[in-house]
């Protein structure tokens, strides 16, 4: 038998009592306000004053998603052990404990030399067991109740809160009309976006035209070496190999003005016309309009994404990349998948 999860209102709601936030009121036609007769909207609000909620609201979401996440575990691990005839604990002690493995003396003394103590190591020893339990019964139970969301088909149907995202002309990869878009603001000094600069390819491969990557220059004030390679990029662009260069300089990290240069040359760009627009400057104003958009938004790191304008910032790996693409496309899948499963109306075909 499946059960499928969306948000259980009532328990959720209970959960979420320590961190409510109180709804200020607003009509079916979305104004929330008037000013000397002048409508003003909710998507007016949320486009002008951005920067102001979305991180905000972003906070509550990570904070309700945790919320969910474990109120979730608790329902599995209840259901399964009403299933199996025990308590919670019966079902913990069955699946997990068992299959926790006590730690060799080898081990332990490694663990013992890893951590700052003057303790010795027989006084310590008791305190190292205890932790290294800790951490692999943990590890067990992590896996079984991820069995357990398998087994019981959980759907998560919580969404990151969303943003307007102006695009424009911004590099993309991946067709226009794609029912997902991905909007990425990064940094090419940022570790975290040379890694998922990897997770993102990888998506792209998997999902093909359903998905469209769109690159936005955020150089962080702490990165000296990001503006000079967003621009680099933006020169390579001029000579159609913008997504080659961006892909280069994540991978290769050589973000030093001459090696800016010799990156040019590897990608046998013209040389001289790719110098001339690195030193003059005239790639600046499309990463400066990049940035501009980000302070407008409320960006305060890299990478940040906006996933058909769902916002999620930080280190982000492909799990949740993905699993955020997959909610998105959900429902055209399903529609696609009930239009193949309808009856022909041509008759000649019936």
């Amino acid at each position: 038998m499946s059960t499928k999860y969306s948000l259980i209102a009532l328990g959720l709601g209970l959960a979420l009592s320590a961190f409510s936030i109180p709804v200020v009121g607003q009509t079916e036609t979305g104004v929330v306000a008037e000013i000397g007769g002048k409508k003003v909207t909710a998507e007016e609000l949320e486009y002008k004053q951005a920067g102001k909620l979305l991180q905000a609201k972003y906070k509550y979401y990570l904070a309700e998603r945790d919320v969910l996440e474990q109120y979730i575990d608790d329902q599995l691990l209840e259901m399964q052990a009403k299933k199996e005839g025990l308590t919670v604990d019966e079902l913990l002690k069955r699946h997990v404990a068992v299959n926790v493995p006590d730690p060799t003396e080898d081990q332990l003394r490694f663990y013992y030399e890893g951590v700052q103590t003057d303790e010795p190591y027989e006084t310590a020893r008791p305190n190292i067991i205890d932790t290294v339990r800790q951490l692999r019964t943990k590890k067990i139970r992590d896996a079984y109740i991820a069995e357990l969301r398998g087994q019981y088909d959980v759907i998560v149907e919580l969404n990151q809160p969303s943003a307007h995202v102006e695009v424009g002309d911004a590099p993309r990869l991946g067709p226009a009309n794609a029912p997902v878009q991905i909007v990425e603001f990064a940094d090419y000094e940022c570790p975290f976006c040379q890694k998922v600069n990897e997770d993102l390819n990888k998506l792209r491969e998997q999902f093909g035209s359903y998905v469209s990557l769109v690159y936005k220059d955020f150089p962080l004030p702490m990165h000296p070496l990001a503006a000079r390679a967003a621009e680099a990029a933006h020169c390579a662009g001029e000579q159609g190999k913008f997504w080659e260069y961006h892909d280069a300089l994540f991978q290769t990290k050589r973000l030093q003005a001459l090696q800016l240069k010799e990156e040019a040359r590897t990608l046998n760009l013209d040389g001289a016309v790719f110098d001339k627009c690195l030193d003059s400057g005239s790639a600046i104003p499309p990463v400066k309009k990049d940035a501009q958009e980000a302070q407008r938004l409320g960006l305060q790191g890299t990478p940040s994404f906006f996933i058909n304008g769902h916002f999620m910032t930080g280190s982000i790996g492909y799990t949740k990349l993905r699993e955020t693409v997959m909610q998105e496309l959900g429902p055209i899948l399903a529609k696609k998948q009930s239009a193949a499963l309808l009856p022909s109306a041509d008759p000649a075909k019936k």
